[in-house]
């Protein structure tokens, strides 16, 4: 397995080792010694899997008192696939590290507490499966905008299909003169 890093810090690129031969082929998803050993070694207390068709952008999700760590993986199809750290005082606040995920190339990403996750179908449709840190809390979420130019990302579509949470995604500037008092 290789653990590469990416230009923000914590945020990971894993690549699993995969074992073919003629009936098929064979990974570890996860194995929490090794992860721990590639600098993941924090506790997954919720597995999520979403389907979505082509077109569909999902994010930009955190949780504010209750920040989630991802360890995502695409089981069909592809995704572009984004980490935005929300740090505030971090020297990478505001930016952001994409890569494509898709269930041929196995690759997964680590999005550590204290970043916004989003992704954007590139496939008919995919097929996601995510583990996080820590329960999921509807009360805590925050939306970021798709789109917030404070953000910059180079989404492969200027139009989304969207959900109504994540059409009305308020800009981070707003969101941070909102909460003020985050524990991000």
């Amino acid at each position: 397995m290789k653990i590469l890093t990416t230009s923000l810090p914590g945020v990971l690129v894993i690549e699993p080792d995969v074992y073919r031969d003629e009936r098929g082929w064979f990974l570890e998803t996860y194995h929490c010694d090794k992860y721990e050993e590639g600098g993941i070694s924090f506790s997954f207390v919720q597995d999520n899997c979403s389907s979505s068709v082509r077109g569909t952008l999902r994010g930009l999700h955190a949780q504010m008192s209750r920040p989630q760590g991802k360890l995502v993986r695409v089981i069909k199809g592809e995704i572009f696939d984004v980490a935005v750290d929300i740090r505030r005082g971090s020297p990478s606040f505001a930016s952001w590290e994409c890569v494509t995920l898709t269930a041929e190339n196995f690759k997964q990403i680590y999005i550590p507490p204290g970043f916004a996750h989003g992704f954007f179908v590139l496939s008919e449709m995919a097929e996601v499966e995510y583990k996080c840190t820590d329960i999921y809390t509807p009360g805590d979420e925050i939306t970021i905008a798709w789109n917030d130019d404070q953000i910059g990302i180079h989404w492969p579509n200027d139009y989304p299909i969207l959900s109504p949470k994540d059409a009305a995604g308020l800009s981070l500037r707003a969101l941070w003169d909102k909460l003020p008092n985050h524990q991000i």
